[in-house]
């Protein structure tokens, strides 16, 4: 069974969107959105089109089976840890191989240190 809110919501965050930045490219209220993602509403085909749009997605990518799901399994990622994760692949894509290698053991080190 598709769920259009969790992949609309996936797919948001996934390009470091809110639902603010959706309500301005579609003129939807952010209230609105946050029913849909919620659950709470299903979005007719024409609102769901404005929000592919939004999301420079085809409509067709809501109904593909479990897609978002494969791409970051998000279903086991938290909204916070979805963003960061987006945050740190916009901005490493910038990086050379050796600056990449560096943030990684960075990255473990803090992990290592980090208090639970």
């Amino acid at each position: 069974m598709v769920k259009i809110g969790m992949t609309i919501r996936g797919y948001r965050l996934q390009k470091g969107l809110s639902q603010g930045d959706i309500e301005k490219r579609t003129g939807l209220l952010r209230c609105y959105l946050s029913r849909v993602e919620n659950g709470h509403t299903v979005p007719s085909l024409d609102t769901l089109s404005k929000i592919a749009s939004a999301l420079d997605l085809p409509l067709a990518q809501f109904f593909a089976e479990d897609t978002l799901g494969r791409e970051l399994n998000t279903q086991k990622l938290s909204d916070d840890e979805l963003r960061f994760l987006t945050q740190i692949r916009r901005y490493s894509s910038n990086l050379n191989d050796s600056d990449r290698k560096l943030l990684l053991a960075m990255v473990k080190k803090f992990a290592a240190t980090a208090v639970k």
